[in-house]
């Protein structure tokens, strides 16, 4: 019985090596599907990134307005020398019956604006209202206006010095905006006078160009 024990024992003790051994040769199996590892994406350049993104407007520099402006008289107006060195041209426009003195349109530059310029011929009218209307002859900016009451001539009414006031005048003029720099055309005379000018003033305000 002790022998038959032994012999069985002797077995199983075999039996277990062999099976390990067989489990060290075996091999294990291939993995026959993996999925691959998705390589990264490269980052853009930062030159790539810049070109991607939405470019800024340059702002435009602010328009400037013409230096010098060009137009054309009414034959019926009359051209004469300059009363000073502060006009570029001067006009005599013809009484109409009725009036004992003929209009005059005058032409200057200078600055200070548009408005504080209106004001100022509204001033000579003993403050009057002004009567503004835009136009924009050949893509210029001009403000014509119109002024009615008694004018105070002389030119020197704003700076204290001697004037003459005369009733039932009238003003038309037109200012052109060239942002630090203006053109002034102004015809002040009898109100029948200049309002019986007005079709031809229209006409050479249209005519009104950079030059």
């Amino acid at each position: 019985m002790t022998r038959l024990h032994t012999i069985l024992g002797l077995l199983a003790i075999g039996g277990a090596g062999l099976y390990a051994a067989c489990s060290k040769t075996t091999p294990e199996p291939e993995k026959t599907s993996e999925s691959p590892t998705p390589s990264p994406s490269p980052s853009p350049s930062p030159s790539a990134a810049k070109h991607d993104l939405p470019s800024s407007p340059t702002p435009s520099p602010a328009a400037a307005g013409p230096e010098d402006i060009a137009w054309e008289a009414p034959k019926a107006w009359e051209s004469v020398p300059n009363a000073n060195t502060m006009r570029k041209a001067t006009y005599k426009i013809p009484k109409v019956a009725g009036d004992t003195e003929d209009a005059e349109l005058t032409v200057s530059a200078a600055g200070g604006g548009v408005e504080a310029n209106i004001q100022r011929w509204s001033g000579q009218f003993g403050n009057a209202e002004a009567k503004t209307e835009p136009r924009s002859p050949n893509g210029l900016k001009v403000t014509v206006v119109e002024i009615k009451g008694t004018f105070a001539s002389g030119g020197m009414g704003m700076m204290g010095g001697p004037t003459t006031s005369k009733d039932k005048y009238m003003l038309i003029g037109a200012v052109v905006d060239g942002g630090d720099r203006q053109h002034f055309f102004k015809m002040t005379g009898p109100e029948k006078t200049v309002t019986a000018a007005k079709k031809d003033f229209d006409a050479f305000v249209a005519s009104f160009r950079a030059k």
